[in-house]
């Protein structure tokens, strides 16, 4: 038997969860990091809700002009309000591009972070950062854009649009399937991307399934949780080939996020469960109750009719080989399947 080896990086973050106690628990976060001229990071559509809860926080800025991907000249703009407005902490809003508008200013100013998500990204459980400069994205870790407390509250995810819901829940098990082969997964990371992946698969298939308020409240509760869990592996483990491809496809192509991670998934499951690693794969089956992960998987995407093709999100097969050509690029050099021009053009056509 191999013997078992591995480091394991433990990351400092307060969570405060609690349905219908967002404002709450916002004040308490920014007392507790001493903080009194905060910024505000949250879009145009969510500027209203966003404003009550930060109130009698003593917002001194606000920022609205959140785009997907973060380009970086956005980032520099935040940036700038920042600086101008000498505010002491970061309160993001929103989804995970407003979560990543925040990091990027962070990254620059050691600002601290409170996130407080109304989406399933994740991102605001991890310490990686992601911008876009030439239609090329690029992530990188720094414990400094790490959010120092996260609110969640189920209340804020209960306008999203259903197709969003199911393509941000999805995105959030995409963190789970990659970090079982992701560089540096581990015995820790595995364990928190399985039970993620269960309350994912719980969650998602009850608010397809709801038939009441209380059981609606339930389902999102659970959804958030495997979230949380789900961006935990992700944040240790690292970025998989799964992610890679995405990177690629939505910097690059300016592909909606949630979706292309929701769309590209069963592919990659399928492409490194080929390699036969019994005790990953296997592990995945038990959690969605059958023999084969992926047929799992593919139950799991019938049942909430989650978004299967590229094409239907503005990608097209003329775009296939200069994406091959940056994924084979940036992909991991360990992946247990050789990742080849071949493969990833079958890959993409596939998805497509």
């Amino acid at each position: 038997m191999t013997p078992l080896t591995f480091n394991h990086q433990l990351l400092a973050q307060e969570v405060r969860f609690g349905t219908g106690l967002a404002a709450a628990n916002v004040r308490q976060a920014v007392t507790s990091l001493g903080a009194h001229r905060p910024m505000l990071i949250t879009s145009t559509r969510e500027e209203a809700t966003a404003r009550q809860i930060t109130d009698g926080t003593g917002v001194a800025a606000v920022f609205t002009d959140v785009v997907m991907h973060v380009p970086k000249e956005v980032a520099e703009r935040a940036r700038r309000v920042a600086a101008d407005a000498d505010v002491d902490a970061l309160i993001a809003i929103g989804g995970g591009s407003t979560t990543g508008l925040a990091k990027a200013v962070a990254l620059t100013s050691g600002l601290p972070i409170i996130a407080v998500p109304t989406t399933y990204a994740g991102s605001e459980a991890t310490a990686v950062w992601g911008m876009t400069e030439n239609r090329t994205k690029t992530t990188g870790t720094d414990i400094t854009v790490l959010p120092k407390v996260v609110v969640y509250d189920s209340d804020l995810l209960s306008t999203l649009p259903t197709g969003m819901t199911v393509a941000s829940g999805l995105n959030a098990m995409a963190h789970c399937v990659d970090s079982l082969w992701a560089p540096k997964a581990d015995p820790i990371n595995r364990a928190h991307a399985l039970e993620g992946a269960r309350l994912l698969r719980d969650g998602l298939t009850g608010l397809s399934a709801a038939s009441n308020a209380a059981d609606m409240v339930a389902s999102r509760e659970l959804t958030l949780a495997g979230c949380y869990l789900a961006a935990l592996s992700f944040s240790s483990a690292g970025s998989g080939l799964h992610h890679k491809i995405c990177h690629v496809l939505g910097g690059t192509f300016n592909l909606p996020h949630a979706e292309t991670h929701a769309i590209i998934l069963p592919h990659v499951l399928q492409f490194n469960a080929a390699a036969g690693d019994a005790a990953h794969v296997g592990r995945l089956a038990e959690v969605f109750g059958v023999e084969d992960a992926v047929d799992g998987l593919d139950e799991l995407y019938e049942r909430i009719t989650a978004p299967r093709h590229l094409g239907e999100i503005g990608f097209t097969q003329d775009n296939i080989p200069e994406a091959v050509e940056r994924i084979i690029t940036a992909a991991p050099k360990d992946n247990p399947v050789p990742v080849t021009e071949d493969a990833m053009t079958r890959l993409l056509m596939q998805a497509l």
